[in-house]
């Protein structure tokens, strides 16, 4: 079936990571292809199915350097979730400031620069604006946007393999569960985010304060409060209402981030309630603590 096979197509703005994260994909088995011609994706898909069935995934980067790329993407893609594939697009940016300097650290040559035949600063800016412009509908369309701004080559990479190392079952969405710290930030790559510093907090108990959230003994006590049972509850019905939907969507992976204070306590303990939860559901799950140890 068409939709054994899952595509994820890499794109968006030049400068912005689009080969550091395909050659995330590549290092986590994905078959990679960067700057194929959108027209030969059809093909290329019918010859994965009938002569190449070991491939089961796929990681595509497209952007402006393929000239038939804006002209007929919407149609190829279109054509591609009407045969039943799993289509998901990424769509990378980053501000105009930070393209510009990456461009003069790498004395590279903006794609547009070189179509007009233009150098210089004034130049490179012209084009990087004139890129957003353009790229606006892909951008809407995408299922996934990450803005590298703040991003280095190995953050990139991290949050790629954090966010599509490991596989669903056929028919099933994948589920990352992350906590987080809220003084260190909320995590870019999460699809739905839960703020929990309305919990009680363990970090005012003198016994507790040094420990995590996995201890049984900071879990009991954040899920021994009624407010928290009544959270619990009120979060599992959302789920058990929100999943079926993200599945028949054709959905493969979804990120839900836990936040507290720090990202040492009350986070780690419900990411790490919902893990069991989810697995009685037979959801595949992973979790990740990313502020611990921060402090």
């Amino acid at each position: 079936m068409a939709g054994n096979l899952h595509i994820v197509v890499v794109t968006g703005l030049s400068g912005s990571g689009k080969s550091t994260a395909i050659d995330a994909f590549e290092d986590m088995g994905y078959f990679c292809i960067d700057n194929l011609p959108v027209p030969l994706l059809p093909p290329f898909l019918k010859l994965c199915k009938e002569e190449m069935t070991d491939i089961t995934k796929v990681a595509l980067g497209i952007d402006i350097r393929e000239r038939s790329f804006l002209a007929s993407y919407e149609k190829v893609f279109k054509e591609i979730e009407e045969k039943g594939y799993s289509l998901e697009i990424i769509f990378l940016e980053a501000s105009s400031e930070v393209l510009q300097r990456r461009y003069s650290q790498t004395r590279r040559v903006h794609p547009l620069e070189v179509e007009r035949r233009f150098e210089g600063e004034r130049f490179l800016l012209q084009a990087i604006h004139q890129e957003k412009e353009l790229l606006t509908p892909l951008r809407e369309r995408a299922h996934r946007i990450i803005d590298t701004s703040a991003f280095s080559v190995h953050m990139l990479k991290e949050l790629i393999f954090r966010t599509y190392s490991f596989d669903p079952d056929q028919g099933r969405l994948a589920i990352q569960l992350l906590s987080f710290g809220y003084k260190y930030g909320i995590p870019i790559e999460a699809e739905i985010v839960m703020d929990l510093r309305f919990l009680p907090n363990p970090y005012f108990v003198e016994s507790l304060k040094s420990l995590t959230g996995c201890n049984p003994e900071v879990s009991s006590w954040i899920m021994n409060h009624k407010e928290t049972l009544s959270f619990l509850d009120l979060l599992s019905s959302l789920f058990n209402f929100l999943l079926p939907l993200y599945v028949k969507e054709g959905k493969r992976y979804l990120t839900i981030a836990f936040g507290c204070t720090g990202g040492k306590h009350r986070s780690v303990a419900v990411a790490e309630y919902f893990k069991k939860w989810f697995v009685n559901k037979g959801y595949p799950v992973k979790v990740f603590h990313r502020d611990i140890g921060h402090e």
